[in-house]
């Protein structure tokens, strides 16, 4: 049998942008599972944040993006290593907070259960903005400067669909309305989709904003 050595596994680490535990175990001639950990304690190297961490990829800062994130496929791996780590670094570190949504985009698995950990634990906060919580840095200065950029980029989003949605497009939405009552915003994008023109689902959410309509199209109650 071969001895072992770290450089088994990095050489098994650098033929492939990914691999699975049990490739690990064969590079290591057979190797326990507390062999494998005990050799894997001595590269840098990162497991997965998503398929229950069982791949396996080189840490190389080159690789990451501008967020930190590097994916192989379906397998989605942070320059952080873990899920939460993750979500608390992005939040820090963002411009004007993050939307579970957004997040959720971004990374591509659900992060709710990781972000309310970290907002009881007092990593981070959040703050209710309209209809969405908005997640902050939990020092008060700079999320109060990541709040007031949200709600600047808000206002500039506004401006700008304001002079997209006109009197036509209203009347299109309007008109959905009338003849499916309590309709959602998704459900008269799905209506209006393929008419031409197309009407987007930001100029839907912008009538519902503007004529005080609920989120099944009714008015709003307070």
């Amino acid at each position: 049998m071969a001895r072992r050595s770290k450089q088994m596994l990095v050489k098994l680490l650098q033929s492939k942008s990914v691999v699975e535990f049990g490739e690990i175990q064969e590079a290591l001639a057979g190797a326990s599972r507390s062999t494998v950990y005990r050799y894997l304690e001595q590269v840098p190297y990162r497991s997965s944040y998503n398929s229950n961490g069982r791949y396996y990829t080189l840490h190389d800062p080159a690789k990451y993006d501008r967020w930190g994130l590097f994916s192989a496929g379906a397998v989605h791996f942070s320059v952080d290593g873990t899920l939460k780590a993750t979500v608390v670094r992005l939040v820090r570190e963002s411009e004007a907070g993050w939307t579970q949504r957004e997040l959720q985009d971004l990374l591509r698995v659900r992060v709710q259960l990781f972000l309310m950990a970290a907002v009881r634990e007092g990593s981070i906060d959040r703050e209710s903005v309209g209809r969405l919580f908005v997640y902050l840095h939990a020092d008060p200065e700079v999320s109060r400067d990541q709040l007031s950029r949200r709600l600047e980029g808000i206002a500039e989003a506004s401006r700008r669909l304001d002079a997209e949605v006109d009197d036509e497009v209203i009347i299109r939405i309007l008109l959905v309305l009338l003849r499916y009552p309590g309709s959602t915003v998704d459900d008269v994008v799905r209506h209006l989709k393929g008419r031409v023109p197309s009407v987007r689902r930001a100029s839907v959410d912008c009538v519902f904003a503007r004529y005080g309509l609920g989120e099944k199209g009714g008015p709003r109650i307070y």
